[in-house]
């Protein structure tokens, strides 16, 4: 059974920097795109960063040379690291699989991400 379980979330002041972690089970992690999006109150939950199995990545142009994306292929984890965090960043945050092969997507419980002073 495939689960995904967010943490790390938290309430942090503009500036600041927060570290997402995204455990994976149940399937082949490198099988596997990873993806973070979030989403606003009253907002479309948007694409934030990608990496594909073979490393590459993509970066929202809002959280370009802010965030980056990271995996550990070893602890099925993949991580966002979060730095010089604005206010407009606060959303929840959500993990996303998708198999290279079915393109079958698995999401997870996503965690608040809070930027306030």
């Amino acid at each position: 059974q495939v689960q995904l379980v967010e943490s790390g979330g938290g309430l942090v002041q503009p500036g600041g920097s927060l570290r997402l972690s995204c455990a994976a089970s149940g399937f082949t992690f490198s099988s596997y795109a990873m993806s973070w999006y979030r989403q606003a109150p009253g907002k479309e939950r948007e694409l934030v960063a990608s990496i594909t199995s073979g490393g590459s990545t993509y970066y929202a142009d809002s959280v370009k040379g802010r965030f980056t994306i990271s995996v550990d292929n070893a602890k099925n984890t993949v991580y966002l690291q979060m730095n010089s965090l604005k206010p407009e960043d606060t959303a929840v945050y959500y993990c996303k699989a998708r198999s290279l092969v079915t393109l079958r997507e698995y999401w997870g419980q996503g965690t608040q991400v809070t930027v306030s002073s």
